[in-house]
């Protein structure tokens, strides 16, 4: 089923997300919805709280950019390790129209649950770090615009 992505400057945007308890089957039926939502807005990434669920569960499918990475769901997703950094513009379903540059790691290592509920750990870099990182911060209540420099972040608000 198809949600409704929430838009900047929804508060509910800036909620810090709970983690999941247990997944079951709510938490596999967000993450199909999650998909189909992220494939019709034609985005690369979704985090729950974009369609009004204050859960820590994430979805990237990054393959029309890199074909070499499988769509992934990420059920509370934490970042254990960053390497070096980089910068790169970014957009968001939740934020039209707007893009920035922003700097993210260049690398990153997430540990997590994947949809069945067992354990992950992904090892990231270039486009899938990024959207990795964008998506986690949503999670904690963080836009990319809350990233970019004052003055890019004025005019982007």
């Amino acid at each position: 089923m198809r949600r409704e992505i929430l838009v900047y400057p929804d508060p509910f945007l800036a909620r810090k997300a709970v983690p999941v308890a247990a997944v079951d089957d709510r938490i596999r039926a967000l993450v199909r919805d999650m998909f189909e939502t992220m494939y019709a807005a034609e985005g690369v990434g979704l985090a729950a709280p974009q369609v009004g669920v204050g859960k820590r569960v994430v979805v990237l499918d990054v393959s029309p950019v890199d074909d070499t990475i499988a769509p992934v769901a990420v059920v509370n997703p934490e970042i254990v390790s960053r390497n070096g950094s980089i910068t790169g513009v970014e957009g968001c379903l939740s934020v039209p129209g707007v893009q920035g540059e922003v700097c993210r790691a260049e690398s990153v290592e997430v540990r997590g649950m994947d949809e069945q509920g067992k354990p992950l750990r992904i090892r990231a870099a270039g486009i899938f770090s990024r959207a990795l990182q964008h998506e986690i911060d949503h999670l904690d209540g963080v836009l990319f615009i809350d990233r970019l420099s004052s003055s890019a972040a004025a005019s982007a608000k």
